[in-house]
Order: C-alpha cells, then sequence, then structure tokens
C-alpha cells in the first residue's frame, strides 16, 4: 500500500488562529450577535425575496399548462400541451437547482434523464409523461408557491419591523415631530393616545428591535430548511435512480480491481516463480551433463536448484495465499487473521466474535481489508502494538483494527485507504479512518453481512 502513517504533518499544523481584522472580531461575537451581519444570512433572505416571483411565475405557468392539457384531452391536442407543461417545469426544476445552489448551497443532482427508444416527437411526449421526475417538478410548481407566499411574508416582516424597531432611536432623533405628532403611535382613539416619545419607551423599542433583528435570521433559515429539503426531495434524481448510479459506479470499481489483481498475479507469476523454474530447469539440464564429466559441480548446481525450488514453492505459497489462503476457506477468519497478524512487525492481539460464518465473498473482503491494514502498520505506522476485532452487529460485519503508532493517516486521492475504502464501497461497506497526528490510529470497515 502507498499510504504512510505520518503523511500531511505540515499541512495539518499551522498557527491554528486567525489574526486580527474583520474576521478576527466577528468570530469572537457570539452567534445570535454575529449573524445578522453574515453573508449567508443575506443568501438566505435574498433566496426567500426572490421565492415569490418565481414562484408565482412557476404556479402560473404550471397550473395553466395542466389546466388547457387536461381540458384539450378530449381531443389529441391535450396530449403535447401536457407533454410541455411537463418540459417546461422541468425547465423551471434547473432555475430552481441553480438558486438554491448559490444561495443555500444546496447541490443536487439533475434527474434521471429522459429514456426514449425510439426517435421522434411521440416517443419524446411518451417519455416526458412517463418520466417520474417530470412530475415531481410539477408537484414541486404548485407546492413552492403557498409556501413562497408564508415565508416571504414572515421573512420581510421580521427583517422590516426588526431593523425599523432598532433604529427607531436614531430617526426620531433626526425626526423629533413629524406630523405634528410626538414620536410613533403605538395606540389611539377619540379620548386616548399612546406615543413613544420618551426615553425609557425608545430604549425599550430599540432593545425589542435588538431582539427581532437578532431572531430574523435564524427564522429564515429555518423557513429555507424547508426549501431545501423540498428541493432535495422533488427536483433532484429519484432514491431508484441514485442507487442504479451508485451500483453502475460500484461494478465499474469492482471490475477494475479485479483486472488490477489479474495483472498483479500475471506480474508475480512472470517475475517471480516463473522466472525461477525457467532458470532451474537450465540449471539441472547442464547439471545432467555434467554428471558424468564432473559428477561434484554436478552435485553442487543439483543442491542449488534445490534451493531454487524451495524459494519457487515459497513464492507460489505466498501468491496463492495472496489470491485466497486455504486457511480461510478451511478454518474462518479467526485463523486466518491469527495467521496474518502472526506475520506482522508489531504484536497483534485478535479477537474474533462470530457465531457463524459470512459469505465466502465477504469473508475474503473482510480478510484481505484487515491484511492491508496490518502491512500498513508494519511498514509506516511505527507503532509497538496493535489490534484486530470483529464482530456482528445485526446484519453488518465490523472490523475494527487499532494501532499506538505516529498517526496521520487518511482516506485521501490516490492513497492506498483510498482504494481500500473503494473496495468495501463496492460492496456496500463503510471504511472510518480516526487517526490524528501522533495517534493512535483507528480504523472501522463496515460490511453488509450475508451468511
Amino acid at each position: 500500500m502507498a499510504t504512510e502513517y505520518g503523511h500531511g504533518y505540515g499541512h495539518r499544523g499551522g498557527s491554528g488562529f486567525r489574526g486580527a481584522g474583520a474576521d478576527g472580531w466577528r468570530h469572537r461575537l457570539p452567534a445570535p450577535l454575529r449573524a445578522p451581519f453574515e453573508a449567508r444570512s443575506w443568501r438566505e433572505f435574498g433566496y426567500v425575496m426572490l421565492g415569490l416571483p418565481l414562484g408565482i411565475l412557476m404556479f402560473t405557468f404550471a397550473v395553466t399548462m395542466v389546466s388547457l392539457g387536461a381540458g384539450l384531452l378530449i381531443t389529441f391536442l391535450g396530449v403535447p400541451v401536457l407533454a410541455a407543461a411537463l418540459a417546461g417545469c422541468r425547465g423551471l426544476g434547473s432555475l430552481e437547482r441553480a438558486r438554491a445552489r448559490g444561495l443555500l448551497g444546496v447541490e443536487v443532482a439533475e434527474p434521471e434523464p429522459l429514456r426514449t427508444r425510439k426517435h421522434g416527437a411521440m416517443a419524446w411526449m411518451g417519455a416526458v409523461l412517463k418520466s417520474g421526475a417530470s412530475w415531481r417538478h410539477l408537484l414541486y410548481a404548485v407546492v413552492q408557491f403557498p409556501w413562497s407566499v408564508f415565508s416571504f411574508v414572515v421573512a420581510l416582516n421580521f427583517w422590516a419591523y426588526g431593523w425599523a424597531l432598532l433604529t427607531y432611536p436614531l430617526w426620531f432623533w433626526v425626526f423629533p415631530m413629524y406630523g405634528g405628532q410626538d414620536g410613533l403611535q403605538l395606540y389611539g382613539d377619540d379620548t386616548h393616545s399612546i406615543y413613544l416619545d420618551n426615553p425609557f419607551e425608545i430604549t425599550v423599542t430599540a432593545l425589542v428591535g435588538l431582539l427581532f433583528t437578532m431572531a430574523t435570521p435564524w427564522i429564515v433559515r429555518a423557513l429555507t430548511t424547508v426549501d431545501r429539503l423540498m428541493v432535495r426531495g422533488l427536483l433532484g434524481p429519484s432514491r431508484l435512480a441514485t442507487r442504479v448510479v451508485e451500483l453502475e459506479s460500484d461494478r465499474g470499481v469492482v471490475v477494475d480491481t479485479a483486472a488490477a489483481d489479474l495483472r498483479r498475479i500475471e506480474r508475480d507469476l512472470h517475475d517471480g516463480a516463473q522466472a525461477r523454474l525457467v532458470n532451474l530447469a537450465m540449471d539441472l539440464g547442464l547439471a545432467k551433463e555434467k554428471l558424468a564429466e564432473d559428477p561434484e559441480a554436478a552435485a553442487r548446481m543439483v543442491d542449488e536448484a534445490h534451493g531454487e525450488v524451495k524459494t519457487a514453492l515459497q513464492e507460489l505459497r505466498d501468491l496463492a495465499r495472496g489470491i485466497h489462503p486455504a486457511v480461510l476457506t478451511d478454518r474462518g477468519l479467526d485463523a486466518a487473521l491469527s495467521a496474518v497478524a502472526s506475520r506482522c512487525t508489531v504484536p497483534v492481539q485478535v479477537e474474533v466474535d462470530l457465531a457463524a460464518r459470512p459469505a465466502p465473498a465477504i469473508e475474503g473482503i473482510a480478510y484481505f481489508t484487515v491484511s492491508e491494514l496490518l502491512q500498513n502498520i508494519s511498514k509506516h505506522s511505527r507503532a509497538t502494538r496493535a489490534s484486530v476485532d470483529v464482530w456482528r452487529v445485526e446484519n453488518r460485519l465490523m472490523i475494527q483494527v487499532c494501532d499506538n503508532g505516529v498517526g496521520g493517516a487518511g482516506v485521501s486521492g490516490g492513497s492506498g485507504l483510498a482504494g481500500l475504502a473503494e473496495r468495501l464501497d463496492a460492496v456496500d461497506g463503510i471504511l472510518v479512518v480516526d487517526s490524528p497526528v501522533a495517534g493512535p490510529t483507528r480504523v472501522t470497515a463496515e460490511l453488509p453481512w450475508r451468511g
């Protein structure tokens, strides 16, 4: 494996703080005080403000086109009108995804594309009408409008009243009397009137405005949380489509991994055992020719050939163990992992708590996962002890490998741990690395249990 424990010390180091400046004082303020001035709060407020005009546009388009199409269904003209309505909603959905990505930071993948078996307008209309994503976009166009009205009114009122009340002392000082009235009138009838025109009332008004101003970003954030859920749930790909994409990606990883393993086996055979066997055949041929002329030289050559045979057999055993060890097939994970641990350069404690054996494929992946992690410990960790724990939790096989080495390991691009994570992901597995600088390192792998 190419991963080195302890890599990236310089990247993880540094001062650990930001100096003086705008960001410095802003981060020292409590979250409620700095929220009204954060760019995120203003982006979310802008998203809510834009939501109403866009909601009116989408709702008007969707209701008009669908009503027209439904009314024309008694003729063939209703079908293309409905198809155009759904296609338009998909286009508006692209605009909404871009708005959510730019203002809310929500990354939503494109929905599954239209699949047509034939070419032509009829095939396209049929694909649009049969697409679940198209109808989800239509539902979003209808549902988003009433929600945008509610969120627009709530956000704008809180924002306007909050800043108006907070800045009331300022504009009361600039305009102490407006329209012949002192201060802001809270109540008035034929006999009574209440004005905010003394210092105590002005102070209380500003404090209420401060509370409104501090609460507004969090209220807007709660409103946009609903928008995030709607965009993800209605404008993104369905769970089935997402799962199909994952399976296609996993299949590619499995194919690439199998091809890489075959190339490795071929290279090991060609450069190792095969080359030794060729040399062995040549040495035995020379020994056979010298047997009559120089028996002692022939005996030495046969003795050297005997050593080559032992080396070749050891290489073949190592190669076979790398493909699938016999001890794993015969005795299971406990014995196989104990054998791997015995070859590690540091003492390893192995504990396998399994009442039954998993499927051979899962068992093999678990074995090679532990094997690669222990090789990593031997090469890079500088540890003095390690442990391997294997157990089952419901329908998952859990593996944890720990060491007290230098730490710093990570699943970064191109590393051995990244390749191992890809292999586990191909079978719905998970690899989690917890390796702070200076250690210890804890790598947890999770595999599906298949009996």
